[in-house]
């Protein structure tokens, strides 16, 4: 075993198969401990988890324990053998390998530390969504995702802070005084994203809407999904996510269509000339009716024969859909056309069409 004492780059076969060895065996044990300590910190947010909130924390934490755990192998394993001394060299302007590398261990074990704790904050966030769908205020659902968003800001502020000065050696103290409060809001953010952060405020404390309200906002018409940071989200009728920075909100004119109690609905029939008169009064009286004893409803509905038109006897129907729900309002509208189609048939009455008369003289 004489070849194992032979040395290369000033270790010998044994560190090399030590570190080998440690580094495998290492590899091996992430799985488990990555699960043991999973378990561990999902301890820590209480017991009134599921299984569900089970497979969510771990989903989140996976990746960044990983690498934390692949970190602690690489580290302690190559403990076991030493860097050649032209590497490791401790005189002004020789390369020392060994600083550089505990440089980069350390800059990378505290980017898996804060990764873990901004995953830690989406599951926390994940538990407080669930529970806010619980309770009937909607100020929860909007408070909630921001109050996230604050809280991952922080910590990354915070991460790159002990990066500057433990990995870099910024004396981190002297660079807050010099800069001050005012240069460090300049330094993190631009004019514009401290603008996104001023106008989330302002819907905060002014509500012009929640989250779950349907608006009308630069020619944008969806439902409100998210309040963030930065940027407001709005779920379009077609499905389709449109993302307004919060600034653009409190600058624009804003129409909140679920702030309305009712939701109205008005159009013409038009029917054919051929109609008689005590037809067209109890057509307009049965959909009078009709509107009235509607229980999605009120009692402002109003139907009258207003116009003569170019090809019909118009009548107008108003009514109001006790709802600012758009799926109430579509639902009781169609029950409504439909019943509308039900009483004209009832009296043998047709609906009229643009049309055109031709006579014809004869010489």
């Amino acid at each position: 075993m004489e070849f194992l004492n032979y040395e290369f780059l000033g270790n010998s076969i044994t560190d090399y198969v030590y570190f080998l060895s440690s580094f495998l065996v290492g590899l091996l044990l992430i799985i488990p401990f990555r699960l043991f300590i999973s378990k561990l910190l999902f301890r820590l947010f209480g017991k009134d988890n599921n299984e569900d909130d089970n497979k969510k924390f771990n989903s989140l934490l996976k990746k960044p324990l990983q690498y934390f755990l692949t970190l602690l192998v690489l580290y302690f394993s190559v403990k076991f053998i030493s860097l050649p001394e032209f590497l490791n060299s401790t005189e002004e302007g020789s390369l020392n390998l060994a600083k550089y590398f505990d440089k980069g261990f350390n800059f990378l074990l505290l980017i898996t530390i804060f990764w873990t704790i901004n995953r830690s904050i989406d599951f926390v966030g994940y538990k407080l969504k669930n529970k806010a769908l619980e309770t009937e205020s909607k100020v929860d659902d909007q408070l909630i995702p921001f109050a996230i968003d604050i809280a991952k800001v922080l910590t990354i502020v915070l991460g790159v802070i002990m990066i500057l000065g433990n990995v870099f050696d910024v004396n981190v103290t002297a660079l807050v005084t010099g800069l001050g409060i005012g240069g460090v809001a300049f330094a993190l953010a631009s004019k514009e994203s401290l603008e996104n952060l001023l106008g989330s405020f302002t819907i905060f404390f002014d509500k012009p809407f929640t989250v779950g309200d349907t608006v009308t906002l630069g020619g944008v018409t969806g439902t409100v999904e998210k309040v963030g940071f930065r940027s407001t989200r709005i779920r379009t009728f077609d499905k389709s996510v449109v993302t307004v920075p919060n600034k653009n909100i409190i600058s624009t004119e804003l129409d909140n269509l679920g702030a309305r109690p009712v939701r109205r609905v008005k159009f013409n029939i038009g029917l054919t000339y051929e109609t008689s008169v005590e037809n067209i009064k109890n057509i307009v009286d049965d959909i009078q009716k009709l509107i009235d004893d509607h229980p999605m409803t009120n009692q402002d509905g109003r139907v009258r024969f207003l116009n003569f038109g170019a090809s019909s006897l118009d009548i107008m129907v108003l009514y109001y859909v006790d709802s600012p729900d758009w799926e109430v309002l579509i639902d009781a509208q169609q029950k409504i056309n439909f019943q509308i189609i039900d009483i004209v048939n009832k009296y043998k009455c047709e609906f009229a069409f643009p049309s055109t008369s031709v006579y014809i003289e004869k010489n």
